[in-house]
């Protein structure tokens, strides 16, 4: 499948990321609680609501590696980047990261940004290549994913990039470490999945 975005890096130059333009959105109170099966099914509430690993999530639904293509790493300071307001317990000075998530075989599954304190960022992505979550099992770090928002809405960039109409699902969390929120994350998930978790509602 054809890229729609240059998977080189950039470190210098801040690009914009491709946050969803809400229809509706949930926040930790709507986390905890869940959704009504005929606006998300239980399948769809289990990888976007849960405190799982969505890498591993999704390796094991595909039954390939879930790999990843870096987009864009930009130093972007104490800027606060319109990002979910939970960025700010993230110290700064800020790096953003952006990747996409896909199989082996190139599908494209997901659509991550993650925000790191930019002197810190090293001490967790020691391989920049692979996933957040291969490069913390690799350092055996204990962590507490902490799901802070749910989100349903269009993004034209992404839906080219997927391939996919939309409207999408997605999420952001914080990563804690020994009590310390390490970085932020914003996940948007392409509805290809509905191959393997079945409709995403039951209307």
């Amino acid at each position: 499948m054809a890229s729609a975005i240059s998977s080189s890096e950039s470190f210098n130059k801040a690009r914009d990321w491709y946050a969803l333009d809400p229809l509706w959105q949930g926040s930790d109170d709507v986390v905890q609680r869940g959704l009504p099966h005929d606006q998300l099914a239980p399948a769809w509430q289990m990888l976007l609501l849960g405190d799982g690993s969505p890498t591993r999530h999704l390796q094991l639904l595909t039954g390939e590696a879930t790999e990843v293509d870096v987009i864009d790493m930009a130093l972007i300071g104490m800027d606060t980047d319109s990002a979910p307001e939970q960025l700010q317990v993230v110290p700064g000075p800020r790096l953003r990261r952006q990747v996409w998530l896909r199989t082996a075989s190139g599908q494209r599954l997901a659509y991550a940004t993650s925000w790191w304190e930019a002197s810190h960022v090293d001490d967790y992505l020691q391989n920049r290549a692979l996933p957040i979550w291969l490069n913390l099992t690799r350092l055996r770090t204990e962590l507490y994913r902490d799901v802070q928002g749910v989100h349903y809405g269009k993004n034209a960039t992404l839906e080219s990039a997927f391939d996919q109409p939309g409207p999408f699902w997605g999420r952001h969390y914080l990563f804690w470490h020994h009590g310390r929120p390490i970085t932020l994350i914003y996940e948007v998930f392409s509805p290809v999945l509905e191959l393997y978790l079945g409709s995403v509602n039951r209307v």
